[in-house]
């Protein structure tokens, strides 16, 4: 049986137009502690057509991955993201906060303003301030709807060198790696 504040704070979340930070949990509930509930709830829905979900530090309650299927009445067209844009945007998840010189280094080319553009339009990406150096270059950081997007609770979530290596995403990098060492240790010898 879910106690009155669980059942309030199941109110809230379900009211709610977008992921609530615990804070704002408890202003709309009231005084009690939002975290049992929420452990409540995640348990009471696990397994059902909805469930409560943990999104950087934000709740909200989404539609069953297996079942999303069903409420699609409409195919969205979905764009596709340029090799620019995705490194970019990998760019600044796994360094953030980057500024643009920071981007453009570890790509080895300039990117265009469009890139961060495009990728501030999806959602993913917000300008973070400015970095304490000469020029005050202004950085980059991902956002909520990107940790929602991906389905990553938080950045910690996102993919280490083993992980892409074991779904061998970086085999290509290290095979061509492996054989510019060759070619300059025989043209050095």
């Amino acid at each position: 049986m879910i106690d009155a504040y669980t059942r309030a704070v199941e109110a809230v979340l379900f009211a709610a137009d977008g992921p609530l930070s615990i804070d704002a949990i408890r202003a709309h509930a009231g005084e009690g502690d939002v975290r049992a509930a929420l452990v409540e709830l995640t348990a009471h829905y696990a397994g059902r057509g909805i469930e409560l979900v943990r999104r950087g530090e934000r709740w909200h309650f989404q539609t069953a991955a297996d079942l999303a299927h069903l409420l699609r009445r409409d195919r969205e067209e979905q764009r596709k993201l340029s090799r620019a844009a995705i490194e970019t945007l990998a760019i600044i998840a796994y360094h953030e906060p980057a500024t643009r010189a920071e981007i453009e280094a570890i790509r080895g080319v300039q990117i265009s303003a469009g890139t961060l553009d495009v990728l501030m339009a999806a959602g993913w990406v917000r300008p973070a301030g400015r970095r304490e150096a000469p020029g005050r270059p202004l950085t980059f950081a991902t956002t909520p709807d990107f940790l929602a997007h991906f389905g990553l609770a938080s950045r910690r979530d996102l993919p280490g060198i083993d992980d892409l290596r074991a779904a061998g995403l970086l085999d290509p990098v290290d095979v061509a790696f492996e054989h510019s060492e060759v070619a300059n240790r025989d043209e050095n010898a």
